[in-house]
């Protein structure tokens, strides 16, 4: 029976549209025609035997092993299509226009595959969770409208609405698998109202849910099923994270049975967003990927008791394949797009991939390989296709100028070789790995380029503070005021903080140190860099105050005290010799400051006199200022005194 179906894969980019067989030859199928025009979507069936894309102007449905045209529907405009779990049906979706008329756009359509024939049309406006919802039998077909779920028989499409159920704020539905199917409802806060995830029998459809769980902090859900139908992992997220420790809001995990015996929160260890989650196709266990960089990744079983700790790394990614064998976990986005696959039955690494810049990565049926993909617009250089068996190596590349969509052929796990005892050898590379990329394609580096270092620095240790966890560096800690537990952004030594600790990074004092500088420790008798600015410093704020102060710059013509520094040896520096606070000791700073505070005042009413002379008018403020002067001067006259008298530090000049 598996032989009747090939390993095989579509591309969709900006001027091609292809199927390509799988190994061993990686050549096109043999009658399948380049459209000619760009194509806005493709989709397989779930079996794998239907292959449909959707042109400007129609729709075109092919048998994906022969690529034999089955029908073309004129329909255009189509953005969305997908089929019904066994391919009976082919839904499309266009975007919502306004009728001449005034009618309602009917934009979701549902066509008989055999036939070509529209069975029914409805309105709906969002792109988001379009499509109709199937059982896997196609027994039933539900959807969400307008907080009403309307329960149709596709065998019977011409009588409309067989069941329904009103639930109030519900905002999205989500239909089991197996052959007892239910319908997860998520309902959204209101009014305080707390948000919930409610579970309906769908074959008996009444109004009291099967199992329940309510939540306090979830803006939008998704619900994960098992591939048996009886559990679901419902992931709920927050618009706003209130600690302000994530851009992207609040993430927790639950646990909900169908039946109702068993809901609980999944408790994770570690502080942060939860990344990723995935079922095992045995359906008793799954796994997790959560917390923040690096992440940690566990797997649990179908009680959230914890089966084995995969530790930290760099990951947002975690995956079965199809026979739940092997494991991957890998780093995509704006990681370094490092694959890691584990034997499921040892827990044991079996290899690292290294797959830079990888916007799709998924599962062969046969669970043997893995198809990379760099699509197009996340990045539009070296878009292409690149196909890795599950021991590590590279067995063909394909690269793809624009590539917007990649994937492989969807086969029943029944239909496929078993998964071998032992995990099998790679088969020989493709003739595009062994010309080394051709065609533009790049061969992976032997020796990675690691992260940038300043040339002051290449050749030297990483610090330990700069190290990942993963990497043996410190572990992460939390700091005061974060509102998280024990894995949270560690605390550096370097900080300008009052609260900084000397350390490894925080030296002479407190100030900062660059990693990888020489150290800047003062040698004895010699004054640092620092003291010299500072001095510097006060020798131009001495120089202008005695500017203000010299005799020459007396415009009303008044007599004003000016001030001698003498050191402690009673050398006169001079009439003219700006004060210096710092040379004649702490105990004369006040009074000094308090001196030059009084020669700027009397300088402004000096200022002031010769606005009144030149005929200008003053106010009230500045009149009252003039008046004061005779105060300022025997303030002035009594501090000149006492700083005299006061050990010979600082003298008056009158």
């Amino acid at each position: 029976m598996s032989s009747q179906i090939s390993q095989q894969y579509a591309f969709r980019a900006q001027k091609r549209l292809g199927l390509v067989h799988g190994t061993p030859c990686y050549s096109p199928v043999k009658g399948f025609a380049d459209p000619g025009v760009p194509a806005r979507t493709y989709q397989y069936s779930n079996d794998g035997r239907l292959f449909a894309y959707a042109l400007p102007t129609s729709v075109r449905i092919f048998q994906a092993e022969n690529a034999i045209l089955v029908q073309e529907l004129n329909i255009p405009n189509v953005v969305e299509l997908n089929f019904s779990p066994r391919g009976t049906y082919l839904s499309t979706w266009e975007r919502p226009i306004k009728l001449e008329d005034g009618a309602q756009h009917k934009n979701l359509r549902v066509f008989s595959v055999s036939t070509g024939q529209e069975l029914i049309a409805f309105s709906q406006k969002s792109q988001e969770n379009w499509d109709i919802q199937y059982t896997v039998s196609e027994s039933h077909a539900v959807r969400l409208v307008a907080q009403e779920i309307q329960v149709f028989r596709p065998a019977e499409w011409s009588k409309g609405i067989i069941d329904k159920l009103r639930v109030e704020n519900a905002a999205m539905i989500s239909v089991s698998p197996g052959l007892n199917p239910s319908i997860a409802v998520f309902v959204a806060e209101k009014k305080g109202a707390p948000a919930s995830v409610k579970i309906y029998g769908l074959l008996a459809l009444s109004p009291t849910p099967t199992s329940a769980k309510t939540f306090f902090k979830a803006d939008r859900t998704q619900i994960k099923w098992n591939d048996l139908g009886t559990q679901a992992l419902i992931i709920t997220q927050t618009e706003v994270d209130n600690s302000n420790m994530s851009y992207y809001g609040e993430t927790s995990l639950y646990l909900l049975s169908a039946a109702g015996n068993f809901d609980c929160r999944v408790t994770l260890d570690k502080d942060g967003p939860i990344h990723d989650v995935a079922w095992s196709p045995n359906s008793k266990e799954f796994g997790v990927v959560y917390g923040y960089m690096p992440a940690k990744a566990m797997l649990f079983d179908s009680r959230v008791r914890t089966l084995h700790d995969f530790g930290s790394s760099p990951i947002n990614t975690i995956s079965f394949n199809p026979q739940g064998r092997l494991l991957l976990l890998a780093g995509f986005g704006n990681l370094a797009g490092k694959i890691d696959l584990f034997d499921r039955r040892t827990l044991t690494k079996l290899c690292t991939i290294d797959a830079p810049n990888t916007s799709h990565c998924s599962w062969s049926p046969c669970g043997q390989f893995l198809l990379t993909a760099v699509l197009s617009p996340r990045l539009r250089v070296d878009n292409g296709i690149k196909v890795w068996h599950c021991s590590g190596p590279l067995v063909h590349v394909q690269p793809i100028d624009e590539l917007y969509q990649a994937g492989w052929r969807p086969t029943p796990v029944d239909r496929v070789p078993a998964f071998p005892p032992t995990i099998p050898q790679a088969p020989p590379p493709s003739e595009s790995v062994l010309n080394g990329g051709a065609n533009g394609a790049k061969t992976p580096s032997a020796k990675p380029a690691g992260a940038y270092r300043p040339p002051g620095l290449r050749g030297l240790a990483t610090p330990t503070i700069f190290k990942r966890e993963d990497e043996g560096g410190s572990p992460a800690r939390t700091g005061t005021g974060s509102g998280h537990g024990g894995n949270g952004t560690p605390t550096r030594g370097y900080g300008r903080g009052s609260g900084t600790s000397l350390g490894t990074n925080g030296v002479n004092g407190g100030r900062r140190y660059v990693p990888g500088a020489p150290s800047r420790t003062p040698s004895t008798g010699s004054e640092t860099a620092g003291e010299k600015k500072r001095k510097k410093k006060d020798a131009k704020k001495g120089k202008a105050s005695a500017a203000a102060t010299a005799p020459g710059n007396d415009m009303s013509g008044s007599a004003r005290p000016s001030i001698d520094v003498v050191d402690g040896s009673s050398r006169a520096l001079g009439p003219t010799t700006p004060l210096t606070p710092k040379e004649s000791g702490e105990s004369n700073d006040i009074a000094a400051k308090k001196i030059r505070n009084l020669n700027k005042k009397l300088k402004a009413i000096d200022e002031l006199k010769e606005k009144a002379k030149r005929g200008d008018r003053l106010e009230a403020t500045q009149l009252k200022k003039i008046e004061g002067e005779a105060d300022i001067r025997k303030e002035l006259d009594a501090l000149v005194l006492l700083t005299g008298g006061g050990g010979g530090g600082i003298a008056a000049a009158a």
